[in-house]
């Protein structure tokens, strides 16, 4: 049984600091707000060197293993992750007003399950394993379920899913196909979280929604962490996330802020970028009315199906990352989305999924009204692939027997 040197120091309510016990079974503080998993940045600096994670033999971010709370190598449950690229869009760049090379995409669909849910989902999964817990439950746009099916079947855990009735059939066959126990709900994903929540003295699961628990901030601040030493510790002026729940945006700048605490990175942090669409933008609401929490959208939708999220349980923490990194919030139209996504696709033949796409409709929109420059190094964060969604139906056909070769 091979013991991972982490350095957890405990468990920290997000809005009262009151501390709670490390590796005990966690969900949300006293005050119903968020935990957060602190670690001894002092200690872990002098037995963690950039090099040891460069030399590191483990696939895609459990190399951050230091960083992380499982405590135990059996617990680490694995898919065979991998480092997500960086992808610059060079034919693009013109269409949306940049200088070429200053525009990259992180293309989180590379992972397993083809989204960034995989971050989280695994190290919820894999602290779950840890713990011991046999049955995990969660409300899903999509994504998230199928990632957490997946992580659970390979960790042997049982896995209840419930899915809003309007998400995409990929999603829901996955989730089935990779051992879920999928159900869809005549709502929205917040009402699937109220039968994740009221069903858990009664069914015995534990509730994996969006910030519930503490473990799934972990797994997407790698995403910040894998960045950081894919730019060789120089992160980007300005940072575009689609955001649903805020899971990533709270997770990397967590990351960010540890890092530059051990002194791995130095100046200014990048300006972190609220993306969600017009039709479902309650944190873009809050931050334009200088709020510290969002008010419930109502009658949300969009085509972006996992930036589909009324409310968040976290939005306080996302406006903090936000207003702390002189970001900024930006709502975009599902019309530009679809635009931005078949452009993008056909100049770069980089298939975006739409929430991905979102983050390009917010960064031409930014360079235009000044909010950031030409010169800025941006990074667009793809949270899944493109091949998940659907994609044009209209094609052109041949009768081979007559064939004109003139017209090609």
């Amino acid at each position: 049984m091979a013991t991972v040197k982490t350095f957890v120091s405990h468990l920290e309510c997000s809005l009262t600091g009151k501390r709670y016990a490390k590796g005990t079974l966690q969900t949300l503080s006293e005050a119903g707000k968020p935990l957060l998993v602190k670690y001894d940045l002092e200690a872990l600096a002098k037995h963690v060197n950039k090099q040891v994670i460069k030399d590191s033999n483990k696939n895609g971010f459990w190399r951050y293993e230091n960083f992380l709370p499982v405590t135990k190598s059996e617990n680490q449950v694995t898919l065979g992750e991998v480092v997500t690229p960086l992808i610059t869009l060079n034919h693009s760049c013109e269409a949306l007003g940049a200088s070429s090379g200053n525009v990259i995409v992180k293309d989180e669909g590379r992972l397993p399950t083809g989204s960034f849910k995989a971050r989280g989902l695994c190290l919820a999964v894999s602290m779950a394993k840890e713990l011991g817990v046999k049955h995990l439950a969660i409300p899903t746009n999509g994504n998230a379920g199928a990632a957490m099916a997946a992580y659970a079947s390979h960790a042997g855990i049982k896995t209840t899913v419930f899915c809003p009735d309007d998400t995409p059939t990929v999603n829901i066959a996955e989730i089935k196909q990779q051992g879920g126990d999928v159900y869809l709900i005549d709502g929205l994903i917040n009402d699937c979280g109220k039968i994740v929540a009221e069903g858990k003295d009664s069914v015995g699961w534990f509730d994996v929604s969006t910030l519930k628990e503490p473990y799934r901030i972990e797994g997407k601040k790698t995403m910040g962490m894998e960045l950081a030493e894919q730019m060789n510790w120089q992160l980007p002026d300005v940072i575009f996330y689609p955001t649903g729940g805020g899971t990533g945006m709270i997770g990397m700048w967590k990351a960010f802020n540890e890092l530059k605490t051990i002194g791995w990175l130095t100046g200014k942090l990048p300006r972190m970028v609220v993306v969600q669409a017009q039709t479902c933008a309650p944190i873009v609401r809050a931050w334009e009315n200088k709020e510290t929490s969002a008010v419930p959208w109502e009658n949300a939708r969009t085509v972006a199906a996992g930036i589909r999220v009324p409310a968040a349980i976290g939005d306080f923490l996302i406006l903090q990352a936000v207003r702390e990194s002189d970001g900024f919030a930006v709502a975009v139209s599902d019309d530009d989305i679809i635009q931005m996504r078949d452009n993008i696709a056909a100049g770069d033949g980089l298939l975006l999924c739409p929430e991905g796409a979102a983050t390009a409709v917010a960064y031409k929109w930014a360079l235009e009204q000044g909010w950031i420059n030409k010169a800025d190094t941006a990074v667009l964060y793809n949270c899944a692939t493109g091949l998940k969604y659907p994609m044009t139906t209209s094609f052109k056909r041949l009768d081979q027997g007559m064939i004109d070769y003139g017209r090609f």
